[in-house]
């Protein structure tokens, strides 16, 4: 889907994966996105939520510990897609593409923390596809604060690799 498609399709939330925990549980990154898409579906906003993610430290992969809290919170199977082969931010929204190009959506949105969804949105231009973000909000701790900071050369070395 370049940036000049726009589809006629639904709005997609695409839920950027985090860490799944042992036993399968979702991280409270990975529950606090998919809550936040979980709410833009209920608010009628989006009417599909594709996650991302695939196996990492502990399984099953993200995007199926996404359906399963979707599914739980009364999302029905319809709406729900899986992207669940990725291990990275640039890998989710590269694999999605496909996914998103056969949905034709008339609207991608992006559901990440706000301290991620600057580089997302820069990694979603690269490969040409339209966004807009819906950054989850969350209270300021120190592993937050960690993470926004870590964010910053992650940032500078997306772009700087990307613009090669």
């Amino acid at each position: 889907m370049s940036r000049q498609d726009q589809g006629q399709g639904p709005a997609v939330a695409v839920v950027l994966g985090a860490a799944v925990w042992p036993g399968g549980v979702a991280s409270p990154t990975l529950a606090r996105r998919t809550d936040h898409a979980i709410r833009l579906w209920r608010a009628g906003e989006v009417q599909v939520i594709l996650g991302c993610g695939g196996v990492g430290r502990h399984g099953p992969a993200e995007a199926e510990v996404i359906a399963d809290l979707c599914r739980a919170a009364g999302v029905p199977e319809a709406a729900l897609r899986r992207e669940a082969a990725s291990t990275s931010t640039e890998e989710n929204l590269r694999f999605a593409r496909p996914l998103l190009a056969r949905l034709a959506p008339s609207r991608v949105v992006i559901v990440t923390d706000g301290f991620h969804a600057p580089r997302a949105r820069l990694v979603a231009r690269r490969l040409g596809l339209r966004v807009v973000s819906a950054p989850v909000g969350a209270p300021l701790t120190l592993r937050r604060i960690r993470a926004g900071l870590r964010e910053m050369p992650a940032y500078l070395w997306t772009a700087l690799r990307l613009w090669r």
